[in-house]
């Protein structure tokens, strides 16, 4: 069930959005080659907690951190470890989910470290404009669920990058993952809910440079590319107001 939010639930899920914002922010002066993806978490824990807020995925159906790190060809939901230290060249995705108030808001921004290859250059900057092309298209009037998938997808597809389709957006604001679904292809088979005043999603684009086929690795959490291509995903909480879309984390 799609849970609708009062302007002032809005209001509280902005404070929430906001406050992640700078945590994006402080995260963008510090991350560097050399460090390991658990000094990374490490940084955004301290912010969180400094700023009475709460880090949401810690314990989060076990989950071990407060943050999500994915490195190169990991797609989504790579567990932070004091033995992954970033070099120069990778292409890495820090995805967190803060509670402030009750309130949640979700964001993922990627970092490139160093010098990265052409390639993944554009792959970055490919996806991020793929995330703000979905935002547009959703705050236009009688916007539905599909035209941000196919904003997507006309914005990745002449480049040849696969689009995950096992793992999408969805629902945020009262909880971390909420209705609807917000997939990044569009499908017959997946939901076309017209959007409407007072939702509030989180848009994740999840695009891979090669195959849009994952793997779930054994611990449960992480996502691979199966062709070990390098894969790219940025995300924003976004409420659809009365004036269109609003991006929360921003």
């Amino acid at each position: 069930m799609i849970e609708l939010k009062n302007r002032e639930e809005i209001e509280g899920i902005r404070k929430s959005g906001h406050l992640l914002a700078d945590l994006f922010r402080h995260l963008d002066t510090q991350i560097a080659e050399g460090m390991s993806t658990y000094d990374v978490d490490r940084i955004c824990l301290d912010f969180i907690k400094r700023h009475h807020a709460v880090a949401s995925c810690l314990g989060y159906m076990g989950y071990p951190n407060a943050t999500c790190i994915s490195v190169n060809d990991t797609v989504i939901h790579g567990i932070p470890s004091k033995r992954l230290i970033l070099k120069d060249g990778d292409l890495v995705s820090v995805d967190i989910t803060l509670e402030l108030d009750g309130f949640v808001s979700d964001s993922t921004h990627t970092y490139e470290i160093g010098k990265v290859s052409d390639e993944v250059h554009q792959l970055n900057i490919v996806t991020e404009k793929s995330l703000y092309n979905a935002i547009d298209a959703a705050g236009k009037k009688g916007a539905r669920l599909h035209d941000i998938a196919k904003a997507v997808e006309d914005t990745c597809r002449p480049y040849g990058y696969g689009i995950v389709r096992d793992y999408c957006g969805h629902g945020v604001g009262f909880s971390i993952h909420e209705d609807p679904c917000v997939f990044n292809y569009v499908s017959m088979r997946n939901p076309n809910n017209k959007l409407r005043e007072g939702m509030v999603i989180a848009i994740e684009p999840m695009i891979n440079m090669g195959s849009w086929r994952i793997k779930d690795l054994e611990d449960g959490w992480t996502v691979k590319t199966v062709d070990g291509s390098v894969a790219c995903h940025w995300e924003h909480t976004v409420a659809i107001t009365e004036n269109g879309a609003e991006i929360m984390t921003i």
